[in-house]
């Protein structure tokens, strides 16, 4: 069933939570979490929010509502499929500093920020929580947090305690890491389009510049002033006015909507949907080939899919990516997700060894289109050896019921999310099933990516996966 987080119950926590106007804090919220250097570290050197900053938030989003907005065994699975993911962040950061993810203290400091932007919006709206409601608050927020099994001495014992944990952070742990500064200053000046813009896409270069300057002026004004003054970020007085006028206006909008303007709408577990089979369709008529548009295509694809980082090549990390984004939305067990990663491993190093001529470790867009077109043009197997590995990895992943064929809700729990417009969604689906019987099973889904690499013609199906030509 479906509602809002008013009307789901009286918890001062999924209220808090559940306001819209939530999302005013969310990148001061990322900023203060990415100046902890262990968490700048594993987002700077494994996370692709550079190129794919608006899926960063989606993920985000997500796990936030099935930690905060579902029952416990959705609650359960998602703190399971965290610590899969957090598993694989550790190295060592830019001054030798060995981190990882699964760090309690760290762990803690993500869980605290989160409690303090929701106190953070109601202060900067000149409505501040008064003391019984923060201990209400609080005490919500941490009969979630045990369900993360973290030690409970590395909490604040109380939301009064909450501002002095803060202080101690900032001063003994927080720097101005590059993630940091990247949220403060870049990553919005060249974020790609998001796709609920709609006919709104070509004005987005424009709409970017204001988007990217809004947002920096009004986190600079909102971050607390010890972090500010450790790091010298400037506070100017336009940026305190545009502070005050934004948080006061969006309150005093907020309380004069309705519930179902005001909150966000949330499922209460994120249940499993039960399989649906789309009806059946008579098969394609293939159409008659064309020029070769392969070129565009793959060089399309190695942008668009491949290069996780945004960083103009291929490296392990972006197969890494590639490999969590196709676990994230499944939630499937170790032995699962391990499959996918060492699939994607298996592809990476086939396309290492075939592709990078300069020998430098990296795969350029040049040499991924010229050894695509050798390979498979030479060789009929070529593809076999690394792309069909990590796409049967896929595929047997989404394959939930293990009933060897996808229907539409597997393929669209694989591909979907809010990111993608459903009529996109069943477009593709409809493009691998060939023989248009509402199922797509595992030889029609590896031919459709086997055609996108070597179908010569646009208007064969399998080309179409990045969305209609």
């Amino acid at each position: 069933m479906t509602h809002t987080a008013r009307a789901e119950s009286d918890s001062m926590l999924r209220r808090t939570l559940g306001e819209r106007r939530i999302a005013l804090v969310a990148w001061r919220l990322l900023v203060l979490q990415n100046a902890h250097p262990a968490v700048g570290a594993g987002v700077d050197q494994l996370s692709t929010y550079r190129s794919h900053p608006w899926r960063r938030i989606e993920h985000t989003m997500d796990s936030g509502r099935r930690l905060f907005f579902s029952d416990q065994e959705a609650l359960r699975r998602e703190i399971e499929r965290l610590e899969r993911s957090h598993r694989r962040i550790a190295g060592v950061d830019a001054q030798g500093r060995p981190y990882t993810a699964l760090d309690p203290a760290v762990r803690v400091w993500v869980l605290v920020t989160l409690y303090e932007a929701m106190t953070a919006m109601r202060a900067l709206s000149g409505r501040p929580l008064r003391p019984a409601e923060l201990d209400k608050l609080y005490r919500e927020f941490r009969e979630v947090c045990t369900a993360f099994r973290l030690p409970d001495e590395l909490f604040p014992p109380t939301a009064a305690d909450v501002p002095g944990y803060l202080r101690d952070t900032i001063r003994e742990t927080l720097e101005l890491t590059e993630a940091a500064k990247d949220m403060l200053y870049t990553v919005l000046t060249r974020a790609p389009a998001p796709r609920r813009l709609g006919r709104l896409r070509p004005a987005w270069p424009l709409l970017r510049r204001f988007v990217a300057r809004f947002l920096t002026t009004l986190t600079l004004a909102d971050l607390p002033a010890e972090f500010r003054a450790k790091c010298g970020l400037p506070r100017s007085r336009s940026a305190a006015l545009l502070s005050w006028t934004v948080h006061r206006g969006a309150r005093l909008i907020a309380e004069r909507l309705p519930d179902r303007l005001r909150y966000r709408t949330h499922t209460g577990g994120e249940q499993p949907r039960a399989a649906t089979t789309a009806p059946p369709r008579p098969p394609r008529t293939p159409r008659t080939p064309r020029r070769d548009d392969r070129p565009a295509r793959i060089a399309a694809f190695y942008h668009q899919v491949m290069d996780q980082t945004g960083d103009g090549r291929l490296t392990a990390a972006d197969f890494r990516a590639m490999a969590h984004n196709i676990c994230w939305p499944l939630e499937r067990d170790e032995e699962t997700e391990s499959a996918v990663y060492t699939a994607f491993d298996t592809w990476w190093q086939h396309l290492l060894a075939t592709m990078d001529a300069n020998g430098d470790g990296e795969i350029s867009c040049e040499e991924f289109v010229t050894a695509m077109l050798a390979g498979t043009d030479r060789d009929p197997g070529y593809l076999e050896q690394g792309l069909h590995v990590a796409v049967r990895a896929m595929f047997h992943a989404a394959d939930v019921d293990h009933s060897g064929q996808l229907c539409a809700d597997e393929y669209r729990t694989l591909f979907g999310g809010s990111r993608v417009h459903p009529a996109e969604l069943s477009h593709g689906f409809r493009q691998l099933d060939t023989d248009g019987d509402g199922q797509i099973t595992e030889e029609e889904f590896v031919g459709g990516f086997t055609e996108f690499f070597t179908a010569r013609s646009s208007s064969t199906a399998g080309t179409q996966l990045l969305g209609r030509p």
